[in-house]
């Protein structure tokens, strides 16, 4: 069962050139905002809710607004 749709691998593949292009472009980068304010509601919602801490919260919101980005 290694057959893949070609919709899974380009997820994947554009997450990693997203990361990429955010970590070269930096501030610059049209990526860097939304991403850091994922970054910063996940974190506020980690440090409100008792079971889960801020870091795992922190890195929720990145990666829901990583994906989403790459989705459109």
């Amino acid at each position: 069962m290694t057959d893949k749709s070609p919709q899974e691998s380009n997820v994947f593949d554009d997450v990693k050139d997203e990361v990429i292009g955010i970590a070269k472009g930096g501030v610059k980068h049209p990526g860097t905002k939304p991403v850091l304010t994922g970054a910063a509601v996940g974190a506020v919602a980690g440090a409100v809710l008792p079971v889960v801490t801020w870091p795992v919260g922190l890195l929720a919101g990145v990666g829901i607004a990583i994906y989403s980005r790459v989705k459109k």
